[in-house]
């Protein structure tokens, strides 16, 4: 019996595979590039005049952006990054909201969901990581994971990292704006109160990104080249070639 379910298993894998590649054949509908376009053309002004340019470098933010641009331009590379960079970390946001709705505390990472001083409408426009992921899981099954994700991704995600410890105000920093981000993307710590007195702040930059790429990016990574298949030859961006796990 073990070995006729192991035959079964190992014939379904290139079914599998060749199932991929014909939707990948099948490209991105119109309507689907149209319908996350338009939204991402309400999004952007309203984030604007509420938060600032600088709500853009959380990671998420860059990734909805990312993957808009990938759907129309049909790169795998842009798509495979985004789902590298936030598959994970939009579970613990999907986790910490689903905990905030039933009345508890968990991260803290969705409590401004839950604030009565922003309008709901643009609270319901960041309802985009719940349904982001899915989005991108399924681009994945029409597009191809490109392996070069990882390594693209961690650069992205390396200048965003650089951009916001300069350039942004840290926890318990209180800008002009109340709504101005503090805090993006975590570099002071899980509290926005104040930042984190554990250990040097330098330091504790670098320990939370080589976290987020040892936890994070890199299992993402392993994970998604053995559920997906590669992109077809016309698929994605033509860069120079990458290197990669």
């Amino acid at each position: 019996m073990k070995s006729e379910s192991s035959a079964i298993v190992i014939q379904a894998i290139p079914v599998a595979a060749e199932w991929q590649r014909a939707v990948q054949r099948n490209k991105i509908p119109l309507a689907a590039k149209v319908v996350v376009t338009a939204f991402l053309a309400v999004l952007v002004p309203v984030y604007l005049h509420t938060y600032g340019p600088t709500n853009f470098l959380w990671f998420c933010d860059t990734a909805l952006i990312l993957t808009t641009a990938g759907m129309w331009l049909e790169s795998s590379l842009l798509v495979s990054m985004c789902a590298v960079g936030i598959l994970l970390p939009q579970c613990l946001w999907l986790a910490d909201f689903g905990v905030n709705l039933l009345g508890f505390h968990f991260l803290n990472l969705t409590s401004y969901m839950f604030d009565d001083k922003l309008p709901l409408f643009t609270r319901g426009l960041s309802l985009f990581h719940g349904w982001l992921p899915l989005l991108l899981v399924w681009l994945l099954f029409r597009l191809g994971y490109d392996r070069r994700a990882m390594v693209a991704w961690t650069a992205v995600a390396a200048g965003l990292v650089f951009a916001c410890y300069f350039f942004t105000p840290p926890a318990g920093a209180q800008p002009a704006n109340p709504n101005t981000p503090t805090n993006v993307n975590y570099l002071y710590g899980f509290n926005d109160q104040h930042p984190q007195m554990w250990i040097n702040q330098n330091l504790y930059v670098i320990l939370l990104f080589d976290a987020l790429w040892l936890v994070a990016f890199l299992p993402t990574h392993l994970a998604l080249r053995k559920i997906f298949v590669a992109p077809l030859p016309a698929a994605g961006l033509k860069l120079l070639p990458l290197r990669f796990l």
